[in-house]
């Protein structure tokens, strides 16, 4: 049972409340951001909270046990903090957000109503709506390893091993088909697919120090999967990551690096309990599929 403080219990017992909600956002970078549906500006322990945002609660649902709670939170993009460009360039993934009841006569009688992070961000125009994930959402998320035949590291880091020095590129932005879609000057040169699936950052230009995912990649024509939040120009600096598709043939053929290969390649499959049996090859003894 939550216990309400005794400030904001008497104000409740009165015959008519002031109440709004209240939103503390806290970047990954760090930044803190304060919004309010009020209709003006809160402060309140250090934090103003900015009206006049079009920031209110869209919807908002609570579970019991641990099924995770949400909701979500709709607004407008405005100078008062929040931008387009912001958004798309990822910087309010995985934010923190604090959601308070606040009596906005008296802004110290407040209670916290939840805790959540920021996940999917739907925009429409010059307005979005933000879903809001609560602390169960933690949760879900995959610790540790898990059996599946695809590796499990990343390329590159600790668990991989491989050194992606060799597996980089540099190159300048030379035309712009369209949206999302480069033609390029890359600093060699490389097969049809080599960075499909890798990663393009930014080293110049509006976008720089941004990063996107590649779709594809034909000779110095690469597609991304989203167009940047910024619109690039010729000239533009960046560099290339090769992609990787984590199987097994991938990382001996492409990065020679089998003997840290993180996944279980020959643990069989459904296609393998689906199987038909034949009056003829590989016993079903209990033996090795793999070995004569």
């Amino acid at each position: 049972m939550r216990a309400i403080p005794a400030d904001l219990a008497a104000r409740l017992a009165e015959g008519a409340t002031t109440l709004c909600r209240c939103w503390v956002l806290t970047r990954r970078d760090g930044t803190v951001l304060g919004f309010t549906d009020h209709d003006r500006d809160l402060v309140v322990s250090g934090v103003t909270y900015a009206a006049r945002t079009g920031l209110e609660a869209a919807e908002a649902s609570a579970e019991l046990g641990f099924a995770i709670s949400g909701g979500d939170v709709a607004g407008a993009l405005t100078s008062l903090g929040l931008t387009d460009a912001d958004i798309a360039a990822g910087l309010y993934d995985g934010a923190g957000v604090e959601t308070w009841l606040v009596d906005w006569e008296s802004p110290q009688a407040r209670i916290l109503l939840d805790l959540s992070t920021i996940g999917e961000i739907r925009r429409a125009g010059n307005a979005f709506v933000a879903e809001l994930r609560g602390l169960m959402d933690q949760l879900d998320m995959e610790r540790g390893r898990t059996f599946r035949a695809g590796c499990g590291a990343d390329l590159g880091d600790a668990r991989c091993r491989v050194d992606l020095s060799g597996f980089r590129a540099a190159g300048t932005v030379s035309a712009l088909p369209e949206p999302g879609t480069l033609d390029t000057v890359l600093t060699g040169s490389f097969a049809d697919g080599f960075f499909t699936g890798g990663r393009l950052t930014w080293t110049g230009g509006a976008n720089v120090g941004r990063g996107a995912d590649i779709r594809s990649q034909a000779g110095g024509r690469i597609e991304l999967w989203e167009a940047p939040p910024s619109p690039p120009a010729i000239g533009d600096a960046f560099t290339l990551t090769a992609g990787c598709d984590k199987s097994l043939s991938t990382c001996a053929e492409k990065f020679a690096n089998v003997l840290n290969f993180q996944g279980f390649p020959h643990m069989p499959g459904n296609d393998f309990v689906l199987r038909q049996t034949g009056a003829t090859g590989t016993a079903l003894d209990g033996g090795s599929l793999f070995r004569p």
